[in-house]
């Protein structure tokens, strides 16, 4: 990985392999305390997080991992649905010795969280659930061709333009670093937050054999997922739950998006901040995830 991630007191994570789920999924860990599982979004890895783990690390042992079609992770043609990596996940958990534990994802890593925490009710003890919306309950009204969405700073056409077979490879492969670099910093409030280094780590695993292939396939999932969710919905979590929103993208729609799933949610907004949050806001990030988890 051309960012290395390190701890607090600047030791680097811990790399390591684990073969779950008829998966090879990588992994970065670090720290020592209670553990707590982060999930990154699409396009990103588990690089996405260098600058929130070592806010964490004096408190909790983070495990990091590429989810599969990601960064280092094996990119099998089949299985991005949100229950076959919620299952990738557990297993992941079980093999790192990690019975019970937290959850925390943003974007794409929120969902999977979830999915996580409505599958294994017993391990999963808390949840933050960062800048998502949930498929069924509100993914597809941001993506609809209207004034209102189009006016928006969070119109999210690329749910449809992702979901095309064959379409966006065609068109992003061979201009990988233009397109992932404009669509990410579209959604910060500040660009500059967006190092080049994490920039270039994704756009590396992207262009790589298989790269994409994860990426798009989430999102052609997404039939599947709205089944999927809304069968977990039928019984709510009944476990902690944060939901974290930033004041340039989402706002408290993250909030509204758990609560139609979860029993006990609270809310907290980060300001000066877009869809990056790790990225943008670290510390605030990390001050707010802290409290809940203590």
């Amino acid at each position: 990985m051309a960012i290395e991630i390190r701890d607090h007191a600047g030791r680097p994570a811990v790399h390591g392999r684990a073969a779950v789920n008829g998966v090879r999924l990588h992994y970065v860990t670090a720290g020592s305390g209670p553990p707590l599982l982060l999930l990154h979004g699409v396009p990103k890895t588990a690089s996405y997080w260098y600058r929130l783990i070592p806010l964490l690390t004096p408190h909790v042992t983070v495990v990091a991992p590429d989810i599969r079609g990601f960064g280092e992770s094996e990119k099998p043609a089949a299985g991005y649905d949100m229950a076959t990596v919620a299952q990738d996940l557990a297993q992941l958990m079980t093999a790192l010795g990690h019975d019970t534990f937290c959850v925390a994802g943003e974007d794409w890593g929120a969902a999977f969280a979830y999915a996580l925490a409505a599958s294994e009710r017993r391990r999963v003890k808390k949840l933050s659930f960062g800048e998502m919306l949930l498929p069924g309950f509100g993914i597809e009204l941001w993506s609809f061709l209207n004034e209102e969405n189009v006016a928006s700073i969070h119109w999210s056409w690329h749910v449809n333009f992702f979901f095309l077979r064959d379409v966006p490879e065609m068109l992003i492969q061979g201009r990988e670093a233009i397109f992932w670099s404009t669509w990410m910093k579209n959604e910060t409030f500040n660009p500059a937050a967006l190092s080049d280094e994490a920039v270039d780590e994704w756009v590396r695993s992207a262009s790589g054999p298989g790269g994409l292939r994860g990426i798009f396939a989430v999102y052609r999932a997404h039939f599947e997922n709205i089944r999927l969710t809304r069968e977990w919905a039928k019984e709510k979590l009944d476990i902690p739950v944060l939901a974290i929103g930033s004041d340039y993208f989402m706002k408290d729609e993250p909030r509204r998006q758990i609560g139609n799933v979860a029993s006990h949610v609270d809310y907290v907004e980060i300001e000066r901040c877009g869809h990056s949050m790790a990225l943008e806001q670290p510390e605030a990030l990390a001050e707010a995830m802290l409290r809940f988890l203590r």
